[in-house]
């Protein structure tokens, strides 16, 4: 639209005002279009070369005052002159108005040429001294005009694009996109070290030749480079046909159960080869080569030779004959290798008892030498505080200990409480058990005896604070008699020994680890514990 066309349209009667907002609509409009030519600003500019020539679009803080506004583009003056009848323009916009409208001041119509602009310097400095927001969303910084182009290259809110998958991105976000979340990202493979695309890399895994697989019959694990030979010499699993498979049979097995199938149907083998052998001499006799008399198959042997017989005969029977060969042996070496497998698994199912019985011996020594004095170490304590969060029941027995030699057998167990246990939710319970000993029958019963039990302080401290509580044996009670099962299924102890969150206020947990000590004392040693000032007190019986 031309600005004498807008001029046109007005009509004598409207106001100067409307016709001429009309004409600097037009000229913001025609701002937009592609070419423009003289001397003043380049010829043949793109129209988004001339957007980005218009004033500043961006936000003033205060609003911009109306002298400052073009009113061509209805933007912040850029490089601003005006003209001789005092209006303020963008170069750029009054020059382009002046090449499509004529030369004409778009606002009151006065004849203005090219050569009678003048910068306004005064309006400019003014202009870029004011303050304006950054357009970047989610930056709240302000700053002077003047500074703004230079704050937009290091804003971390501007848009930037992704040099590996070319979308765009806030220039904070863009390294760790970059790192972790862009699909064409490099990254390697862990079994070949081949660099890829991460977004082929799934594909990739899928058939890596280095990739460790399990085979599908076997579940013997492997690269993925070998599985083809697995399956075709190796694997005991994979399905095969039969060795006679060219003669007939069309059975199939697994690789394990082919010498078995061998060796059953060698009659049927043998049949199957004799009728091949008959079938090529009919074809031989057709074709006109000197027949020959094929014996009668009694199932016990086929004639090995035969004078004037065609060469693929005779292979056949030496081939024939050396299969049988192979059978024998190879039936003979499975006999063998049977009889020894089942010696050997015999002996080795000894040698697992006998690794056991000195195990349990050992175990048992070992406990005979703890002379009353016993600490049991509890590993990954972590896992079952852990699972006495879930609500899982967490019940541990210790090793069996003697309290001397001779002595009574006596093991702990150790029970966290579940926070939904009433009136003892989230204590450890801590009860000591009589077992079945080797002294047994030389010791006087019930037990009679003193009981410390002590959860241990593992800090460095000069001087460390461990939990502990003594007991007194009761005779009269099921939990100190002569035990009829290998482990009295009645304990003695303390239901509350211990409160979970007591075990946070000093260093009882260390390396994952918590340490209970038990001392016992029978009664010929309840003197000395007298003397040390220890009080028992009350206990939680037979639970």
């Amino acid at each position: 639209m031309s600005l004498v066309n807008c001029e046109d349209s007005c009509g004598a009667n409207q106001p100067d005002s409307d016709c001429c907002a009309a004409m600097a609509s037009a000229c913001s409009t025609g701002a937009k279009e592609d070419s423009v030519n003289g001397s003043t600003i380049p010829g043949n500019l793109s129209s988004s070369l001339m957007d980005e020539i218009q004033g500043y679009d961006v936000e003033f803080d205060p609003p911009l005052e109306s002298k400052y506004e073009c009113p061509i583009c209805l933007m912040a003056l850029r490089e601003a002159v005006q003209t001789p009848c005092g209006h303020r323009f963008c170069k750029a916009c009054i020059v382009k108005s002046i090449r499509d409208a004529g030369h004409k001041c778009p606002v009151d119509n006065e004849i203005l040429l090219e050569n009678q602009l003048f910068p306004d310097n005064f309006a400019k400095r003014e202009i870029l001294s004011l303050t304006v927001k950054c357009p970047n969303e989610g930056c709240l910084l302000k700053m002077e005009l003047r500074h703004l182009e230079d704050h937009q290259t290091h804003c971390e809110f501007a848009l930037a694009e992704c040099p590996q998958c070319h979308l765009s991105f806030r220039k904070y976000l863009l390294h760790n996109h970059m790192l972790m979340e862009c699909p064409r990202r490099q990254v390697s493979c862990v079994n070949c070290a081949a660099p890829m695309p991460f977004e082929e890399k799934e594909f990739h895994d899928q058939n890596c030749p280095l990739a460790t697989v399990f085979c599908e019959y076997c579940n013997t694990m492997l690269i993925r480079e070998q599985m083809p030979n697995h399956y075709d010499i190796d694997c005991p699993i994979a399905p095969i046909p039969c060795t006679f498979s060219t003669f007939g049979c069309r059975e199939k097995m697994q690789r394990n159960h082919l010498a078995r199938h061998l060796q059953e149907d060698t009659l049927a083998h043998m049949r199957m080869m004799a009728q091949a052998i008959e079938n090529i001499s009919i074809a031989a006799f057709n074709s006109g080569l000197p027949p020959r008399e094929t014996p009668p198959y009694d199932g016990s042997s086929i004639s090995r030779t035969s004078s004037g017989c065609p060469l693929d005969v005779q292979n056949f029977q030496e081939t024939i004959q050396q299969l049988e060969s192979r059978l024998v042996i190879q039936d003979h070496q499975i006999r063998e290798l049977t009889a020894k497998m089942e010696t050997q698994s015999a002996c080795v199912g000894d040698l697992k008892r006998t690794i056991r019985t000195l195990e349990d011996r050992i175990a048992e020594m070992e406990a005979q030498q703890c002379n009353g004095i016993y600490i049991w170490k509890i590993n990954n304590f972590g896992m079952h505080l852990k699972s006495q969060e879930e609500e899982k029941p967490v019940v541990i027995h210790s090793p069996g200990f003697y309290t001397g030699k001779p002595g009574y057998k006596l093991c702990m167990r150790l029970h966290l409480q579940l926070p939904s246990a009433q009136r003892c939710a989230n204590y450890i319970s801590l009860f000591v058990h009589t077992m079945q000993g080797e002294y047994d029958s030389h010791l006087p019963w019930p037990f009679q005896g003193t009981i410390r039990l002590t959860i241990l302080d593992q800090s460095e401290a000069p001087v460390r604070q461990n939990h502990e509580e003594i007991m007194d044996a009761k005779p009269e009670l099921l939990a100190f008699q002569r035990p009829t099962i290998p482990r009295n299924p009645k304990g003695f102890g303390y239901v509350t020994f211990m409160h979970l969150q007591a075990l946070r206020q000093r260093t009882f947990i260390k390396d994952d680890t918590l340490l209970v000590r038990c001392e016992v004392l029978t009664r010929l040693d309840m003197s000395s514990l007298r003397r040390e000032g220890f009080q028992p007190r009350s206990t939680d019986a037979g639970v």
